[in-house]
């Protein structure tokens, strides 16, 4: 972990094979237009899910939510949603899968997004994809799998396409396939931004996207595309380009791949799947700033685009009082989150806050979990109040094959159990009253 915004991530993955898990690195984010609905309303064919049924929200779990006026929309009205995040599911056992859906159903979530991609052999993880334009159909099991087991429940899943950052492969994965070169996803970003603008690197990620949104579970027996369990497909987590701060080469990209994706997948949502930074020239507020090369406003725009998303994590961003006197984490992200929701609706388009956390860290403006779930409530508070179509918090996680927990590696796991021993009880049981309010809100 490094809380440098300028020089990494938010986080680090950790390797767990000694830990028993599925030897995968550990984490350290319709219309086609607004003001137009997507095609269709039900998916096709048999999906192992018992026919019909309601969805966590009390919809026709067979029903695609779609984007229109601004907000997003289920059977005939509006859509609002409590969700969370779970990135391992695309790696893990039936158990393990089990064991967070059934909770994340249980706390009444009705939105999680999870990890579509595992590039490049050779590494602690099961890639799906080994090599370029080459798919490992047995690697596809756990995600396949999820998906069910998702419908089954009436979850809705998020699905991104590759990563910004190298876990799991991501982006420079697909530059040192096809351009050798070395990994700099931390640092300027020179070599890492060429995955935007490189012809292999932009036809290998459409052929990938293809091979996912087509393929046919093998649970389900319907293609990914004819699945209304899968609400929406990301273009990547997080994609940043340190290396042009014109934004030009990040929209270019988000604008053809958006077109590409939506093209794939008509009946489902599409989303960046990118932070909120505004891209703003001679901007001296970081996540305001150009510095990373995004332009939210613009991205969120694309015609092909259905919805904004919006990462918080206002420690790791250097967002606090330490850092900046006057400035408090929690106030941060409240004002980060309103500033989106806001915008969003000059846009005409809905705004999902999908990723969300604080560490406890006296120094960085969160002394204990009471002060963590003080800032919870205040964010999720703003979210429900000005709008949003829905939030995610990062990350939900349960039981590993053993039956014991999952590790905390990044300080930000929610569990839902009753243990005595379970530090995050009172925050499970906030989200889970929050989840039901935003719920209640549409009826």
């Amino acid at each position: 972990m490094n809380d440098q915004p300028r020089t990494t991530s938010r986080r680090h993955l950790l390797g767990a094979a000694a830990l028993g898990l599925a030897a995968t690195p550990l984490l350290g984010s319709t219309a086609f237009a607004a003001g137009q609905d997507a095609q269709g309303s039900n998916g096709q064919g048999s999906n192992g899910q018992g026919g019909g049924g309601q969805d966590g929200s009390g919809r026709d779990r067979r029903s695609f939510v779609t984007a229109r006026g601004g907000e997003l929309r289920l059977d005939g009205r509006a859509f609002r949603f409590g969700g969370t995040n779970c990135y391992y599911l695309h790696q893990q056992s039936h158990y393990m899968i089990d064991a967070v859906l059934n909770d994340a159903a249980a706390m009444g979530l009705t939105v999680i997004r999870a990890w579509a991609f595992a590039d490049g052999d050779g590494h602690s993880y099961r890639a799906l994809q080994p090599k370029p334009f080459s798919y490992d159909e047995a690697a596809f099991d756990s995600l396949d799998y999820a998906v069910q087991k998702a419908g089954q429940l009436g979850l809705r899943l998020v699905l991104p396409l590759v990563n910004n950052w190298p876990d799991y492969g991501g982006m420079q994965q697909y530059v040192s396939w096809f351009l050798g070169l070395a990994d700099d996803s931390y640092g300027d970003g020179v070599n890492h931004d060429k995955f935007y603008t490189d012809a292999n690197c932009r036809k290998a990620y459409r052929s990938w996207a293809k091979h996912v949104i087509q393929r046919r579970n093998r649970y389900t027996g319907l293609r990914y595309a004819d699945d209304p369990t899968v609400m929406a497909w990301e273009l990547a987590n997080e994609p940043r380009c340190r290396s042009d701060k014109s934004v030009a080469t990040l929209l270019g990209w988000a604008r053809e791949m958006s077109t590409y994706v939506k093209s794939l997948a008509p009946r489902q949502l599409l989303a960046v799947g990118d932070e909120g930074f505004y891209g703003r020239a001679n901007e001296a507020d970081y996540p305001y700033s150009n510095y990373e090369g995004n332009d939210w406003l613009k991205l969120t725009a694309l015609p092909a685009v259905d919805y904004g998303t919006v990462h918080v994590y206002p420690q790791n961003w250097g967002e606090t009082s330490g850092k900046k006197p006057g400035t408090d984490a929690t106030g941060w992200g409240t004002r980060w989150i309103t500033d989106h929701l806001a915008d969003g609706r000059t846009l005409g388009k809905p705004v999902v806050i999908e990723e969300f956390g604080l560490q406890i860290d006296a120094g960085r403006d969160i002394a204990d979990t009471t002060a963590r779930d003080a800032a919870y409530k205040a964010w999720t508070d703003a979210a429900l109040a000005s709008g949003a179509a829905g939030d995610q918090f990062w990350l939900l996680t349960s039981r590993v094959d053993d039956g014991s927990f999952y590790p905390d590696y990044d300080g930000h796991r929610v569990m839902w159990n009753n243990d005595p021993a379970n530090p995050t009880r009172t925050t499970a049981h906030l989200f889970a009253a929050h989840a039901a309010a935003m719920t209640a809100a549409t009826h």
